[in-house]
């Protein structure tokens, strides 16, 4: 893993690289923070009243107000990285074969559909809201809060980085890629780094793969 890290870690500020996360995350972390200033009271009225759902606290008006206040912007921020994750995979095949090509000399092959990585992407969006609802209390925990949060987010990560090299390298195992997804996703407490997790997962995930192989 220590190997697979530092040669992620090289790539994630490649030229590269680095062009696709200005033309893809980046600019989709700008709209949405644009789309959720404009439109910030209604969302935030919706979180505030979705929490009233939220098992024995649900009832009490000051967890409502609490949760609109701290649990909105956490929120807001998954759905952005929701969004930076499907566009990473629907559009970093051709960079992840390259890589694939100048360490290990493999050849791959974008097997992936478009219906598919929707579809993969969604299910681990549904599974991170999910998840986030059910563990409201815990985020306002101090400690507890921040290590729910990374693992929520290594949640939205797994699943569509798992299928992104699976069809690229048509490799079977995947035991690593919780790990993998924890790694990137401690990127989403670094400002601007943040915008790198997904394709840093897939990166890590496939220097992990492609080394065993």
């Amino acid at each position: 893993m220590q190997s697979a890290l530092i040669k992620s870690l090289k790539d994630i500020f490649s030229i590269d690289v680095i062009k696709f996360i200005v033309k893809v995350a980046f600019s989709s972390f700008v709209i949405m923070i644009i789309i959720f200033a404009i439109f910030w009271q209604q969302y935030s009225s919706f979180i505030a009243s979705l929490a009233s759902y939220v098992p024995f606290l649900g009832h009490y008006s000051w967890f409502n107000e609490g949760v609109a206040v701290v649990a909105a912007p956490f929120i807001a921020y998954g759905i952005i990285l929701a969004l930076i994750s499907l566009l990473t995979s629907i559009f970093s095949p051709k960079l992840l074969i390259k890589l694939a090509k100048k360490h290990y000399g493999i050849e791959g092959r974008d097997n992936s559909k478009i219906s598919e990585v929707i579809k993969v992407n969604l299910k681990a969006t549904l599974k991170f809201f999910g998840l986030t609802i059910l563990l409201l209390p815990a985020l306002f925990v101090p400690i507890l809060g921040q290590i729910v949060m990374l693992l929520l987010w290594a949640v939205l990560l797994k699943e569509p980085t798992e299928y992104d090299i699976k069809s690229l390298f048509n490799i079977d195992n995947a035991k690593s890629s919780q790990i993998v997804s924890i790694i990137a996703a401690s990127f989403n407490y670094i400002p601007i780094l943040n915008v790198f997790s997904a394709l840093f997962a897939q990166i890590l995930f496939l220097h992990f793969i492609l080394s065993k192989k």
